[in-house]
C-alpha cells in the first residue's frame, strides 16, 4: 500500500536536486537510518541524472510502502527518449555510452533490494526500485 506519493519532473538539472530531496523526506518518514537515506538519495539522483542526460525528460515517482509487517520506498523513474539497446550491459559496472564510469544503473541496483528495468531502442526506459526498512 503505498503512503505518501510524489511526482517530480525532470527537464532541468535543478529537478535532479528537488528529487533527491522529496526521497529523502520520504525514506526519513518510512523509518529508513540517515545511512539508507543517503543511500536512497544517491539512487535517485543516478536515476534522475539519467533521465536529464539520455532522454531530456521524465518523471521520478517516489512513494512510501507499507505492506503492513514492513515499511519501505518505491522509486520509478520513467522517460520516452531513446531507450537503452543492452538492459544487460547496461547494469555491468563501467559500460558507459555517456563517457561516465559506468557505474550509476549497477549502483542503484546494488543499493536497492528490488530492482527491474524495461526499455529498448525507441522505446524509453521504465526502472523501478523498492528498498525495505530494516527497522519496521
Amino acid at each position: 500500500m503505498e503512503l505518501d506519493k510524489i511526482e517530480v519532473p525532470i527537464s532541468e538539472e535543478i529537478d535532479i536536486t528537488r528529487a533527491v530531496f522529496e526521497a529523502k523526506d520520504i525514506s526519513q518518514s518510512a523509518g529508513f537510518s540517515k545511512n539508507a537515506q543517503w543511500l536512497i538519495s544517491i539512487a535517485v539522483s543516478e536515476l534522475a541524472r539519467n533521465i536529464y542526460k539520455y532522454a531530456g525528460r521524465g518523471v521520478i515517482f517516489i512513494a512510501r510502502l507499507n505492506t503492513g509487517t514492513r515499511q519501505g520506498i518505491e522509486i520509478r523513474a520513467e522517460d520516452n527518449g531513446p531507450g537503452i539497446e543492452d538492459t544487460e550491459k547496461a547494469l555491468q559496472d563501467h559500460f558507459s555510452t555517456g563517457n561516465t564510469l559506468g557505474l550509476g544503473l549497477s549502483g542503484v541496483k546494488r543499493i536497492m533490494d528490488e530492482f527491474t528495468i524495461t526499455s529498448g531502442p525507441g522505446k524509453g526506459t521504465k526502472i523501478t526500485a523498492r528498498k525495505w526498512s530494516q527497522n519496521a
